[in-house]
């Protein structure tokens, strides 16, 4: 089961970055043309905001089943000095959650606010602290703390 979560996790990512970025689109696009605020564009904050929490709710899922995790948990004083062990016990979950409060916490904004061009303010200005946070996150390949492959197989 742990493989196949993994992978799902790792696919749904761009699931995630895709609707972030089309919702922050939109917004943008709405803000400057000066448009009313219409129901794609609220579809699509209500998309980045749902891929968001199924993402966070298959990382929780993973972070209790995970064997890095696990080792972490069970030699943290070692772990700290680890740095994938460290990514992924601790800055990896952290900062994801707070990715996942900010973008709803700016969806919620969003979502009740009165005047159209605060809509879009509020969509651009939140999920774009979000997906810094999330891009900064993310295991890339590249990255010198716990490079993972752009898309895992089962």
């Amino acid at each position: 089961m742990y493989p196949h979560l993994l992978a799902t996790h790792s696919g749904l990512r761009w699931l995630v970055l895709l609707s972030i970025l089309y919702a922050i689109f939109r917004a943008w696009q709405g803000q400057r043309t000066g448009r009313a605020y219409s129901k794609g564009d609220n579809l699509a904050r209500v998309l980045a905001a749902s891929f968001s929490h199924l993402q966070l709710l298959v990382g929780f899922v993973l972070y209790f089943a995970s064997p890095t995790v696990q080792l972490f948990l069970q030699n943290s004083t070692q772990a700290l000095r680890n740095s994938q062990l460290l990514f992924f016990g601790i800055l990896h979950l952290a900062l994801m959650l707070v990715a996942v409060v900010v973008l709803t916490i700016g969806s919620s904004l969003a979502k009740r606010a009165k005047v159209d061009a605060q809509k879009f303010r509020l969509i651009m200005v939140y999920f774009s602290i979000a997906l810094f946070i999330i891009l900064i996150a993310v295991p890339w390949p590249f990255s010198p703390l716990a490079g993972r492959p752009w898309i895992r197989g089962f």
